[in-house]
């Protein structure tokens, strides 16, 4: 195998278990100092999934809550946080939710800490920093947030802009499954399909960071995620199941962060932007379409027939790489009904014409393009979306 030089950067401490959560407060005390803005949704602090973590820091440090969060967070939710930690002379950030408030508090401390102009941070590596310090808890298995140097904000309307710099990873990052066990099955499935699909597209990657400590990860966040998506799906107070979802979007989080993703995120960003559907939900509804237009490529169809029995075991791969590639992309189509996720665009309520809009839009995610196996058009994202619909 010829190795490729490559950069690896990843969260620098992890912490995992049940209660890990509360039990780790000292130590994001000891991070984050005396003036804690605590970034988070109202969904979360209505379920109580907060309150253990805010109490318990309370009684070390003073600990302002923001909780306006969305799914999709604006900028205006994101300069509002901002404003919030000037206030109270924030001296660190902990992004507690979902990948929406990860988001927020990455940019939160980084613009907190440095005082860049957001305008002058978006795109790959202009952010300069320092940030405040920062940790990250997950409530979902799916975006990987707490250990990928990505955060991605919706500005205006409809488009969404992304920050890519090793400056916002965390100095922590803490996977408690316990957060997870109230998850609707519908958000537990979205979001894992979402992490698959991280690790797949950074398994595949064309772009030149591609290395095999991302290849690694992937495969091992697969084998995780393949065989415990059904049973935390369908049995969400399976702690095992739910652990198992967490670590295997974690460790595609980091596969993806190295080897960046592609073509099924860039056409996914229109369905959320525009449509407001979730990111899980966006990428699934587009990523057997994008597989099979990518399989036309000899060196995806390899990638992906590769990975084919480390999602499903008892796939027959000795039928040669492209068929072995295209029941692969088939038994992904099924997982998805499996899981009870619409599977097609009309179901989520996006009328045929707004296909060449979102044509359009994708095309100018050219950040994520770039690493796709086989080169997109407009033409083809066209294709797709209505392959889709």
């Amino acid at each position: 195998m010829t190795l490729n030089n490559f950069q690896f950067n990843t969260t620098s401490g992890l912490r995992f278990g049940s209660g890990q959560s509360k039990n780790s407060c000292k130590e994001i005390f000891d991070r984050l100092g005396s003036s804690i803005l605590f970034i988070t949704d109202k969904g979360l602090m209505s379920l109580g999934l907060t309150k253990p973590t805010i109490e318990e820091l309370k009684k070390m440090s003073s600990v302002e809550v923001f909780d306006d969060v969305e799914a999709d967070p604006s900028q205006k939710t994101l300069l509002k946080a901002i404003e919030i930690g000037r206030k109270i002379k924030a001296t660190g950030v902990i992004g507690f939710g979902g990948g929406s408030s990860m988001d927020v508090a990455k940019l939160s401390a980084l613009i907190l800490g440095s005082n860049e102009d957001l305008e002058k941070v978006w795109g790959v590596a202009n952010a300069k920093g320092p940030r405040l310090p920062l940790v990250l808890v997950p409530t979902t298995a799916g975006t990987g947030s707490e250990v990928t140097p990505i955060s991605i904000i919706t500005v205006g309307e409809e488009e969404k802009k992304g920050v890519s710099s090793p400056i916002i990873l965390p100095d922590l990052a803490i996977l408690d499954p316990d957060l997870t066990l109230g998850l609707p099955a519908i958000t537990t499935a979205a979001t894992g399909i979402d992490a698959m699909v991280h690790a797949i597209e950074g398994y595949a990657s064309s772009n030149k960071n591609n290395n095999v400590i991302s290849k690694m990860l992937a495969i091992e966040a697969l084998k995780l995620l393949g065989g415990s998506i059904e049973k935390a799906v369908f049995d969400g107070s399976n702690v095992e199941a739910r652990g198992n979802m967490l670590i295997g979007a974690m460790l595609a989080g980091k596969a993806f962060a190295n080897s960046p993703v592609a073509a099924v995120h860039a056409l996914a960003y229109p369905i959320g932007g525009t449509f407001h559907v979730s990111h899980g939900l966006s990428n699934s509804l587009v990523l057997p379409y994008v597989l099979r237009f990518n399989s036309v490529d000899t060196k995806a169809a390899k990638d992906y027939a590769e990975l084919a029995p480390y999602v499903f075991p008892k796939l027959d791969i000795n039928k040669g790489t492209q068929a072995v590639c295209a029941e692969f992309i088939d038994k992904l189509e099924d997982l998805s009904k499996r899981l009870g996720l619409p599977q097609k665009l009309r179901e989520v309520d996006i009328p045929r014409d707004a296909c060449k809009k979102m044509a359009s839009d994708a095309m100018k995610q050219t950040r994520l393009l770039v690493n796709n196996p086989r080169q997109v058009t407009e033409i083809d994202a066209l294709n797709i979306y209505q392959s889709a619909w």
